[in-house]
C-alpha cells in the first residue's frame, strides 16, 4: 500500500494479521486488563490493587503479548483489543452517541488500531500535521478526556467493531 503525493511515495507499513489465536487471559490478567480499559495506568492499578509497579508492568507486558501487540503498542491499541478479543467486560456509557463525519470515524478507527503516529495518519487518509487537531476535535465532540477512555466510549457506543478472536493486527508498526 502506498500514499500518493505531488512529490514522492511514502510506503505504508500495513497492519500485521497473525492467524494465532488470543491466548486467554488468566483470572489475575483479566483484572488488570479491566483496570487499563477503566483508563488506569500500571502505577494507578498497582495502587489501586496493592500489587507492586514492577509486578503491574510485567503483567501488561503478558496482556500485551497474549493480544499480539508489539512492545511500543499504546494503551488505546491494547484497550480496543482486549474489547474486540472479549477478553473484558463491554463497556457501558449513559453518554449518546455523537455523531461523527466519515472523517472522524476514520480517524477513530486509526487511532484505535495504530500507536505510529505516521500510521494513523495514513489509515485516516489526513496529513500528519494534521493528525493532533483532528485527534482533539474528536475528543472534544466525544467528550472523551484522551485517546483511551475515546476507544471505551467508541466501543459503547459501537462505533469499533470487533475482530474475531484468531485475527488480530499489529496496531504498532514500528
Amino acid at each position: 500500500m502506498t500514499v500518493h503525493s505531488a512529490e514522492k511515495e511514502t510506503p505504508v507499513t500495513p497492519p500485521v494479521t497473525t492467524s494465532a489465536p488470543i491466548t486467554p487471559l488468566t483470572p489475575t490478567l483479566q483484572r488488570v486488563a479491566q483496570h487499563l480499559a477503566d483508563d488506569l495506568t500500571p502505577r494507578e492499578i498497582a495502587t489501586r490493587t496493592g500489587l507492586s509497579a514492577v509486578t503491574v508492568r510485567q503483567y501488561v507486558r503478558d496482556i500485551r503479548e497474549s493480544l499480539h501487540c508489539p512492545p511500543r503498542c499504546k494503551p488505546p491499541v491494547i484497550v480496543h483489543r482486549l474489547f474486540a478479543a472479549q477478553q473484558v467486560a463491554p463497556p457501558t456509557t449513559d453518554r449518546p452517541t455523537p455523531k461523527l463525519s466519515p472523517e472522524q470515524q476514520l480517524l477513530l478507527q486509526a487511532v484505535a488500531e495504530h500507536s505510529n503516529p505516521h500510521d494513523i495518519a495514513v489509515a485516516a487518509k489526513i496529513a500528519p500535521a494534521d493528525v493532533r487537531a483532528a485527534h482533539d476535535e474528536l475528543l472534544d465532540k466525544t467528550g472523551a478526556a484522551n485517546t483511551t477512555q475515546l476507544v471505551v466510549l467508541a466501543h459503547a457506543w459501537g462505533l469499533l467493531g470487533t475482530r474475531p478472536a484468531a485475527t488480530t493486527e499489529s496496531g504498532a508498526s514500528q
